[in-house]
């Protein structure tokens, strides 16, 4: 049975120690990282240990046995689910110079049969928590990635095998490479530098129209367009939090929302003014209704585009991370609803209030969810002066 070499994972921690952390500076000396990891992905604690002491850094592991969360919502009480240690969590964020958040899941259906609500009311209790830990990111003081670690039972779902599915990690790293930094380095540059150009082209908002579409959204030139450069390991995508009270039109979505360890199929929304008015799936759509009953969650919370030159991810893998990156004849589409990404204001958000940052249209919701699509799309941008441009198609920025 395949499994990886200790020699690629070290590579592995390397590029998320290395590489990924203080933006492609390394973690420095006397940096604490806490890394959070599934027992499932146990091979990998050692590498990622071993990488962060070669860094003269601190790890501390937050290691989750499995089988643990379904337990926790089976036997909780309301209020227990609801609590909020505010000493450790408030602690951990003044301790925390970075995060490594490992994916990686023993049975992707372990949570299939809990309540959605149980565990939006867990994620809400945790609302403080994340703004604390986002204005520590905002201030420059801390930073965070995200990495998958393939397991048997995440392939099965997806119907590859084990070597299958690692092979799209390997690729999508660039542990096939001698050198994946290196590459790594070539790759966010190449993104960084139309990130650039479309920020500088000071958009107003975006038509975006095919057959299976046909939205506006507002933009704005308060508005950067960015890429997650470090953050997410592998990223290929571009993208914006738009001024969510000017949104109209409609999508379908030809990739599933995984939520709550529910596939839901085929989703459709319209847009009127700023919210989600009507939406469909063909199936589970009950529990897409249980979504849309969360604050906040009928408004958008990001656009994104992903060129298909960047990527080199060719398949599914049930794992947005990989799914809002695909590489596809026509690119890749999402949009969130949900949160949306403050560091995407181009002002100073540090002694901004919660009520401050509603008030430039950005979702402060708790929770974030990516619907993917990779059909054709033709996307124009009007501008500071009104005229237009073509910014994507075929699957390609054109500027």
């Amino acid at each position: 049975m395949y499994q990886p070499s200790p020699e690629l994972l070290k590579k592995y921690a390397d590029v998320l120690v290395k590489f990924a952390l203080w933006s492609g500076e390394w973690a420095k000396k006397g940096d604490v990282i806490f890394v959070q990891l599934p027992e499932c992905a146990k091979p990998f604690y050692l590498p990622l240990q071993k990488a962060i002491l070669e860094a003269w850094a601190h790890p501390i592991f937050e290691y989750y046995p499995d089988g643990v969360s379904r337990h926790f919502y089976e036997h909780a009480t309301d209020e227990q689910i609801a609590f909020y240690p505010h000493h450790y969590l408030h602690g951990k964020v003044d301790q925390m110079t970075h995060v490594i958040s490992i994916i990686a899941e023993h049975d992707k259906y372990e949570l299939k049969w809990v309540n959605p609500q149980k565990m939006a009311t867990r994620i809400q209790s945790r609302k403080e928590y994340i703004r604390r830990r986002t204005q520590k990111e905002l201030e420059g003081k801390m930073t965070w990635t995200w990495a998958l670690y393939g397991t048997q039972a995440m392939a099965d779902d997806v119907g590859m095998t084990y070597e299958e599915y690692w092979d799209q990690i390997i690729k999508a790293c660039y542990l096939d490479y001698e050198n994946p930094v290196f590459e790594w380095e070539k790759t966010i540059s190449s993104i960084g530098k139309i990130s650039q150009k479309l920020s500088d082209m000071k958009i107003q908002y975006i038509h975006m129209v095919w057959d299976d579409v046909d939205l506006r959204l507002k933009i704005w030139s308060d508005r950067k367009r960015m890429h997650w450069e470090w953050r997410n390991i592998p990223s290929f995508e571009i993208f914006t939090s738009p001024d969510f009270r000017d949104i109209e039109g409609w999508m379908k979505f030809n990739q599933p929302l995984y939520r709550y360890w529910q596939k839901i199929d085929w989703i459709s929304l319209k847009f009127e003014r700023w919210e989600i008015v009507e939406f469909d799936a063909k199936e589970w759509k009950d529990v897409l209704a249980k979504i849309f009953e969360i604050p906040g969650t009928k408004f958008l919370g990001e656009f994104s585009l992903t060129d298909r030159r960047h990527s080199h991810i060719t398949r599914f893998m049930w794992e947005t991370l990989y799914d809002e990156n695909m590489w596809w004849e026509f690119g890749n589409t999402h949009i969130a609803i949900w949160r949306s990404f403050d560091e995407t204001y181009v002002g100073n958000l540090n002694n901004l209030s919660e009520e401050e940052k509603k008030e430039l249209w950005l979702n402060q919701s708790t929770e974030h969810a990516d619907i993917i699509s990779t059909a054709d799309r033709k996307v124009t941008a009007y501008l500071e002066d009104w005229s237009k441009k073509v910014i994507y198609k075929d699957g390609k920025f054109t500027v």
